[in-house]
């Protein structure tokens, strides 16, 4: 089942990479690289780390991993877990969704949507919830139509995580509505990861169109794009 969430990785590692002008082959490391979303689950040894978070449903999870190449995290939650596990990170915090609004600008993004008053982005989990309302954006659709509805709304509410990321990345508030079957850890380690301590989640849809966004991060992207771990096809550019 497609989460656009889960495209965003492959998708931003290769603008990446194409804006730095590095050839776009197979990496000729031996690990892999796990870029956007809760997937340190899912890493092995050695792997290399950029914005990945952990996911909040697996905190008591056996990892398969001593030792992991860490260039950045989504947040200081994830920092902390991985350290208590014997991992150096550094304090490089930012979910990579975060640099859709560096790599492409909203009114591309929107090109080929309305401009809507707002739009309602569920976690694919708690679609079934809203899905016949009007406003509701299938988190399962195709990457670029999602985004680019949210690109074309002027608020985002819902409990799609990257739902949130990408609106704030474009400029365009956006409030966490509860899910009914995420835990909130990966929302409280990318607000902290953008340097917001507190936030207000609300009960419902109705409850966050009353509340309207949250502040918008005020958060350097210089540092998560200088940690893209170039290196690893073999160049150093930045």
């Amino acid at each position: 089942m497609n989460n656009f969430g889960d495209l965003l990785g492959p998708v931003i590692v290769k603008e990446m990479l194409k804006r730095a002008g590095v050839a776009q082959q197979k990496t000729g490391a031996s690990h892999r690289l796990l870029a956007v979303g809760s997937i340190l689950h899912l890493a092995n040894e050695g792997d290399s780390i950029w914005g990945a978070g952990v996911n909040g449903k697996k905190l008591t999870s056996e990892y398969s991993f001593d030792k992991l190449d860490v260039r950045a995290v989504r947040g200081p939650l994830t920092q902390r877990i991985l350290e208590d596990s014997g991992i150096a990170v550094p304090s490089v915090f930012g979910d990579p969704g975060l640099l859709v609004g560096q790599l492409w600008s909203r009114n591309e993004l929107a090109a080929t949507h309305g401009q809507c008053r707002f739009s309602v982005v569920p976690n694919f989990h708690d679609f079934h919830l809203s899905s016949q309302d009007a406003q509701t954006v299938d988190p399962r659709g195709q990457l670029w139509d999602v985004i680019g509805k949210i690109a074309a709304s002027d608020l985002v509410v819902g409990s799609s995580l990257h739902g949130i990321v990408i609106a704030e990345s474009l400029g365009i508030p956006a409030r966490l509505v509860l899910s009914n079957t995420e835990p909130l850890f990966k929302y409280q380690d990318y607000y902290q990861g953008t340097g917001r301590t507190a936030f207000t989640p609300a009960n419902s849809i109705a409850e966050a169109l009353q509340l309207g966004g949250e502040p918008l991060p005020e958060w350097d992207p210089t540092p998560l794009r200088d940690a893209f771990p170039f290196d690893l096809w073999g160049t150093t550019t930045a």
